[in-house]
Parts: C-alpha cells; sequence; structure tokens
C-alpha cells in the first residue's frame, strides 16, 4: 500500500489550502484511492491507495506548485480499514511519517521511505527525485503543452491548440522534457510496485544472519 502525507509550505503565513486541495484530489483521484482524502494535523493532508499509478501521479501533482512538502509511505497497512484515512496505521503510515519529515530539507520536498524494505523505497526516492528535478525547470509555456499532451492529445494536436507551428510545439516539447518524462512513467509505476512487493516479500536466510 502506498500513503502520501503531505504538509502545507509555510502554512503559518498562507491561506490553508488543506481543504481545496482535498476537494480537488476527491474530484480527480477518489475512484483510485482506497480510502476518501483527509486532513490530519492540523495543516497536513493523508492519502491512502493501493494503486502504484495512482500514487505517482499525487505525488507529481502535489509536487508541481511547490507548496506542499510530500512524504511517501510505502507497506503494509493495518486491517480492517477504518472510515477515515487519518484513523488508519500500519507501516506505511509510521514510513509516511518519516518521509514528509525529511521532504521537508531536500531541495525537491519530496522523500520517500518503508520499513520492512528501506532499499526499494530508496530507489524510488533517488529517480522520482530526478525526475521532480527535471519538473523544476519547467516554464509556464511548457507546462500548456505538457496539460494537453497528458489529457490525450498528440504534440500536433495540442501546438494547433496553443496556436504554435508543429516545429515550436517540437522546441517546446524538448525544452520541457515531455517526452523523457512520458517514458520515465511506466518505468517509475513499475518500481512503485516492486517496491510495495519488497515490502512484504520473505527476506532470504542471509537478510536475517
Amino acid at each position: 500500500m502506498f500513503v502520501i502525507t503531505a504538509d502545507q509550505v509555510d502554512s503559518r503565513r498562507r491561506a490553508d489550502i488543506v481543504a481545496p486541495e482535498i476537494e480537488t484530489i476527491d474530484a480527480r483521484y477518489a475512484a483510485r484511492l482506497t480510502l476518501p482524502p483527509d486532513r490530519n494535523a492540523g495543516d497536513e493532508l493523508q492519502l491512502l491507495t493501493a494503486d502504484a499509478g495512482a500514487a505517482l501521479d499525487l505525488v507529481l501533482h502535489l509536487t508541481r506548485e511547490g507548496v506542499w512538502s510530500v512524504g511517501l509511505g510505502i507497506g503494509a497497512v493495518r486491517l480492517p480499514l477504518p472510515e477515515n484515512t487519518r484513523e488508519a496505521t500500519g507501516d506505511a503510515f509510521i514510513a509516511a511519517r518519516t518521509a514528509v519529515s525529511r521532504a521537508k530539507r531536500t531541495p525537491a520536498r519530496f522523500a520517500a521511505a518503508a520499513v520492512a524494505d528501506e532499499e526499494a523505497a530508496a530507489d524510488v526516492e533517488a529517480l522520482l527525485t530526478l525526475l521532480l528535478t527535471l519538473r523544476e525547470g519547467r516554464t509556464r509555456a511548457g507546462w500548456e503543452l505538457y496539460d494537453l499532451v497528458s489529457a490525450g492529445l498528440t504534440q500536433a494536436e495540442a501546438g494547433a491548440r496553443l496556436g504554435i507551428t508543429p516545429q515550436s510545439a517540437s522546441d517546446r516539447a524538448r525544452a520541457a522534457g515531455l517526452r523523457a518524462e512520458l517514458a520515465a512513467l511506466p518505468a517509475l509505476t513499475r518500481l512503485l510496485e516492486r517496491a510495495d512487493a519488497a515490502q512484504s516479500a520473505p527476506k532470504r536466510p542471509e537478510e536475517d544472519a
């Protein structure tokens, strides 16, 4: 399972954004969440999903504007589940708490953690941080093209929608690293799936020595 704990950046000097963010996530991702999105500890939001692709999408969504420190916890969750995410417990929640605390001190404001297999989570964090670093340099024009392509348009169709030539769309896509990101997403999803599976895999005898 995947738990995302996101802490609002500079919440003492900014308006509360937890409630509107919960509404946005509920509207976009409700079908892919195991429990509804929830507020936790005042200026935090907490999410639970068994879907690796959803976990990746949520991390990318929450880190896009730089207004959240995002911790991703990978691991088991105690069953049966309660009605509210904030009442749930288990290794994934413990890991998410560790991760969000560390995320506050990282340039990308993201960290991943696990209790049973820490190395698997470290691999996720390292490669996802590379993608987040690429996204940090994306201009508004690059994001406009990205949003249209992500919505299902071809690059040429997106360019036409933006009123630019196919060559300009290609140049903008290259500068924004669109192809690199879109190629990385399936690989990162598989990495998250393997990291999740590793949390419940039996240890080899030498690992217990």
